[in-house]
């Protein structure tokens, strides 16, 4: 895709950079792609398998032993046989991965310590764990008798939820003591306390040898399969247990861990590095393919970089150099999965010809449903470019672009055929101004390959109907040529708007009389607390209904007023049904809070919150039992004039909440900010929860982050049973909408009330 094209349809590319770095960081500080790295991991061991040492011998007890000597615990006495066979075959040290921490037979002990000391090769495992004070670290520890003439190491090691082993400490610290762990010990291998080492499974397991205890008890085993090597005794069976997942071989004794962290460290010192390396790597590959404008380039940059972290990781773990890749990998395949996505959804969307975006992308831009849409059609353009050289239809596009953009550089062009160009202006701008601006920039003739063209134009403005933008672009371009045909600049079509103007226009005069004459009311939609699942408030909604025209739209009547700065009388009016409702509800002993809309406008009268605290006083509602929803622009609005009027209300004792959260500001700063006590989930994010996934992160995120700070939420717009579920299990404070209960009467909220009583009281 071209430069141009890709301007249009990859909006904030450095944005999708940042946020995918972002998540691939936090990704890596977490470990959330611990189980995908083991599994890597596990692989990559199996290209580059190597044989154990040779030098270690795993003496188990096995079935086999156990069948022969007796069940688990063994008499000590068979340990100390064990060493002295061991001692006597020549084994070069004695590891036992067996705890001797508390006491046995007496008799059994001394026999066991007897043939320690006559050996001296003896190593004694240790066990330490946290301990609860000041972190120490508190040692389970052979019994003296046993330690007197033996050496310590220990045998601890951290599992994961595979119960499998990856790192294994070089050395603990009790105190001023230092000792060693097993692998460490058994290889002379040394590092810092408290440091540990990748354990390497590349190392084929069954090379290791392994002797069964029982067949050296019973002296079956020829002298020179120990003599000289180093000897690890430990537990490898299942009614034992003490079995741990090995990466690549399946269950084996946890004696195999320390054998193979032996084998390990005999190799060589392992080095970690981490995920850092590998998220460079993607993040360097991701920052390279947002300067690529070639589909192709970014497809190599990212093959590449995932080739790098999944090849790379093989030759470098079969030199002991271990990387993780997961983060990496993860912001590789958010990025180019956003990308590929972005190049999908904008196939069919270019000029094939200048690599504007065309007019289905124009349909496709829900953005623009509620600005203003222009179009131009250049009257002449077929002959023009029937009269300009092969290839050159592009200058002429550039040249018309280079005229479309003056005093908007940033501005979104979409090319139809035939000369039709199309962009949005935002509702409020002043059209007209400007396109006669940009009709007198037309008058001046195009230069193209050095032949003059006058280019004849006309414009048609479509101001926004609610239609679709298809129907929307083609009132444009009949207005366009509508203006032609009049001999216009340009020219407005909006039939809808012409047809109600008259309505419009007394709209607001007939509202006052309205509200004298009884026609607009208020209705209550009920609050559901997710907790109790009681109804324990309501919203107060004005509504209108004419007796011609029938019920009017909410959204059509209230904006108009608040436009025009006549919602006072309005607002007066809800306030007062609502407070008298509130009062009549709790008075009959339900704690009930009711919720009324605040215009923005009335945060700048200071007369307000003495109007509002004799209003509560006369019906005796507590102050409390109100909340007053602001939008979040509008608690935000101009100055600190509106925190202040906030703040006050605050004093009273009357709530604040911020209605239609998630479509403004929707800051952390903006909600340190306002001093509201609870905050409202605009319903477009409720809706989508189900289907959605970023919807269901944005509401969990919010009822989270809201709670942090000491705010209630309330889910507006729950319409079925299951969304209803989903926020009781993200512990949202309220719900409200179909699912709960529509906009009602006084008289049915009551009822509903009642009968909520009377169900819960059963």
């Amino acid at each position: 895709m071209s430069k141009r094209a890709d301007l249009a349809f990859e909006k904030k590319p450095w944005k999708l950079l940042f946020w995918t770095a972002l998540a691939g960081l936090i990704f890596g500080l977490i470990g959330f792609g611990e189980i995908a790295e083991d599994y890597l991991r596990t692989v990559r061991n199996t290209l580059h398998p190597h044989k154990a040492s040779g030098q270690l011998v795993v003496i188990k007890i096995d079935d086999a032993s156990l069948r022969q000597y007796g069940n688990w615990p063994w008499p000590r006495r068979l340990q100390g046989e064990l060493t002295d066979r061991l001692t006597a075959a020549g084994a070069h040290r004695i590891f036992f991965d067996i705890l001797f921490d508390y006491p046995g037979e007496k008799s059994n002990d001394r026999l066991f310590a007897d043939a320690i000391r006559r050996s001296g090769k003896v190593v004694l495992g240790t066990r330490f764990k946290v301990g609860s004070q000041d972190g120490a670290l508190i040692a389970s520890r052979p019994i003296a008798p046993l330690a007197e003439h033996a050496q310590l190491a220990t045998i601890s090691f951290r599992y994961n939820y595979q119960n499998a082993v990856w790192q294994l400490p070089y050395a603990v610290r009790k105190g001023g003591e230092t000792m060693p762990s097993f692998a460490a010990a058994l290889a002379d291998a040394s590092g810092r306390p408290g440091s540990s080492f990748t354990v390497d499974y590349s190392t084929d397991v069954n090379s290791i040898p392994a002797i069964s205890a029982g067949d050296v008890l019973s002296g079956r085993v020829p002298a020179a399969s120990i003599a000289g090597k180093d000897v690890v005794v430990g537990t490898d069976s299942d009614l034992i247990g003490d079995r741990y997942f090995i990466p690549g071989y399946g269950r084996g004794g946890g004696v195999y861990v320390h054998a193979l962290g032996a084998e390990t460290l005999r190799y060589g010192k392992p080095v970690h590095i981490g995920w850092v390396p590998g998220f460079l790597i993607a993040f360097c590959a991701g920052a390279a393919a947002l300067l690529r404008r070639r589909f192709a380039e970014r497809v190599a940059l990212f093959t590449v970089a995932g080739a790098m972290l999944v090849v790379a990781p093989v030759f470098l773990e079969a030199r002991l150099i271990f990387v993780d890749v997961t983060p990496g990998i993860f912001v590789l395949l958010i990025m180019g999965a956003v990308l590929a996505w972005r190049r999908y959804r904008t196939r069919g969307l270019v000029n094939p010809v200048t690599n504007l975006p065309n007019l289905n992308a124009l349909r496709t831009n829900r953005e623009g449903r509620k600005q203003t849409l222009v179009a131009l059609r250049v009257l002449n353009y077929e002959e023009i470019v029937a009269a300009l050289p092969p290839n050159s239809e592009s200058k002429l596009v550039d040249q018309i672009v280079s005229r479309l953009k003056v005093g908007a550089p940033k501005r979104v062009l979409y090319q139809g055929d035939g000369g039709i160009f199309a962009w949005f202006e935002q509702t409020g701008q002043p059209v007209g101004n400007h396109l006669e601006a940009l009709y007198a920039l037309f008058r001046n003739p195009a230069r193209i390959s050095g032949l003059s063209m006058d280019l004849t134009v006309a414009f048609g403005v479509e101001v926004g109907s609610g239609r679709s933008i298809a129907n929307r672009l083609a009132s444009a371009l009949v207005a366009a040529d509508e203006a032609a045909h009049d001999g216009l600049k340009w020219k407005y079509h909006d039939p809808e708007t012409l047809e109600n103007a008259s309505w419009k226009l007394s709209m607001l005069s007939q509202l006052d009389e309205a509200i004298d004459r009884g026609e607009v009311w208020v209705a209550y939609q009920p609050k559901l607390d997710l907790a109790t699942r009681r109804i324990t408030g309501a919203e107060a909604l004005a509504r209108w209904t004419h007796p011609e025209k029938g019920p009017i739209a909410a959204s059509e009547f209230v904006a108009a007023a608040e436009q025009s700065n006549r919602i006072g009388k309005l607002t007066d009016f809800v306030l007062e049904k609502a407070v008298a409702a509130g009062a009549q509800i709790n008075k009959r002993g339900s704690s009930f809070e009711i919720a009324v809309n605040l215009s923005a406008r009335l945060l700048a009268d200071k007369g307000f919150t003495l109007r509002l605290s004799a209003l509560l006083a006369r019906h005796g509602l507590d102050a409390d039992r109100l909340t007053l929803e602001l939008t979040e622009t509008a608690a935000l609005a101009g100055s600190g004039e509106g925190l202040d009027m906030i703040s006050r209300l605050r004093d009273i004792g009357v709530h604040i909440a911020i209605d239609d959260y998630g479509t403004g500001l929707s800051t952390l700063d903006y909600l340190k900010k306002i001093p509201a006590n609870e905050i409202k989930i605009d319903q477009s994010f409720v809706k989508g929860m189900a289907d959605n996934r970023s919807d269901r992160l944005m509401v969990q995120s919010t009822i989270g982050l809201a709670h942090s700070l000491g705010r209630k939420v309330v889910a507006e717009g729950v319409e079925d049973r299951e969304i209803l579920e989903l926020l009781h299990e993200m512990d949202c404070d309220i719900a409200q909408g179909f699912a709960v209960g529509r906009p009602m009467s006084l008289d049915s909220l009551t009822k509903r009330i009642a009968f909520d009583r009377k169900r819960s009281a059963a």
